[in-house]
């Protein structure tokens, strides 16, 4: 596919103009991208029946525990969250790697990493929370860190 690229600083309203003989999963894909280009992602999460706006930023690391998600801050608070891990990912979008099918970290917050048992390797975040990068994610990981 050819794909053209028009640069302007003084383009106030952007546009994407696709043409296909049809629609593909990819170019849903690529529609979905584009219209959230310029939509902030707002994410919610509750403590004791208070619901707090969470900054992607702030967050160290979001994983199952239980049949509870959770979500930690860099205070290492605990949160509650009421959206599906996968759905998460796509919100949080490129500073967010999943790790196993049970957690995703922010990257940015990753405070080292080191090889564990059988194959796998442990992470430990900033705040001190450690999670198992299980071997099928691994080598995801290590390509979006570049290792």
């Amino acid at each position: 596919m050819r794909v053209e690229l028009n640069i302007d600083p003084n383009c106030k309203n952007p546009r994407a103009l696709l043409y296909a003989a049809r629609l593909t999963p990819s170019l849903q894909n690529a529609i979905a991208i584009l219209e959230k280009e310029n939509e902030e992602a707002i994410l919610t999460a509750q403590i004791q029946g208070k619901t707090f706006i969470i900054e992607p930023d702030n967050i160290e690391i979001i994983r199952t525990e239980g049949r509870e998600l959770v979500l930690y801050d860099i205070e290492k608070n605990r949160f509650l969250l009421g959206k599906p891990l996968y759905e998460l990912e796509n919100i949080l979008g490129k500073n967010f790697v999943r790790i196993s099918k049970s957690a995703l970290v922010n990257i940015f917050r990753i405070h080292h990493v080191e090889a564990a048992f059988n194959g796998t390797m442990a992470i430990v975040m900033k705040n001190g929370i450690e999670e198992i990068i299980s071997r099928s994610y691994r080598q995801k990981f290590k390509e979006r860190l570049g290792v």
